[in-house]
């Protein structure tokens, strides 16, 4: 219950933030707290703002709507994507292929005019 190596006679000592009730030994004066609260949030909560923003709603509206900053979220969503392996990159390619690119060379077919008045 105590860190100190006496019998602890104690006396409330105020709350943390969590709302968890302190304590301060009389005989050596170190403060303490026997039960902690868990603090955070949930695997669960935290899935369902990262599937939010990968369903295409940004982070700032899965934030509003969990209620939670939307830099969480952006921090949440960047610590998932740490634990993705890469992609493995084959040693050699033979066959690439590409679609719907539009590239552009040589000159342009259309002149712009500016006029000053």
């Amino acid at each position: 219950m105590s860190n100190c190596e006496q019998k602890p006679q104690q006396h409330k000592n105020g709350r943390t933030q969590a709302s968890s009730q302190r304590y301060r030994c009389y005989s050596c004066g170190c403060s303490y707290t026997p039960e902690k609260k868990a603090q955070g949030y949930g695997r669960a909560f935290r899935q369902k703002a990262i599937k939010m923003y990968i369903d295409g709603l940004g982070l700032r509206r899965p934030g509003r709507q969990l209620g939670v900053h939307h830099q969480t979220v952006a921090n949440w969503a960047k610590e998932q994507a740490e634990q993705i392996p890469e992609a493995p990159m084959p040693a050699e390619v033979k066959t690439a292929e590409f679609d719907e690119i539009f590239t552009y060379s040589g000159d342009k077919k259309t002149e712009v005019v500016f006029m000053l008045k």
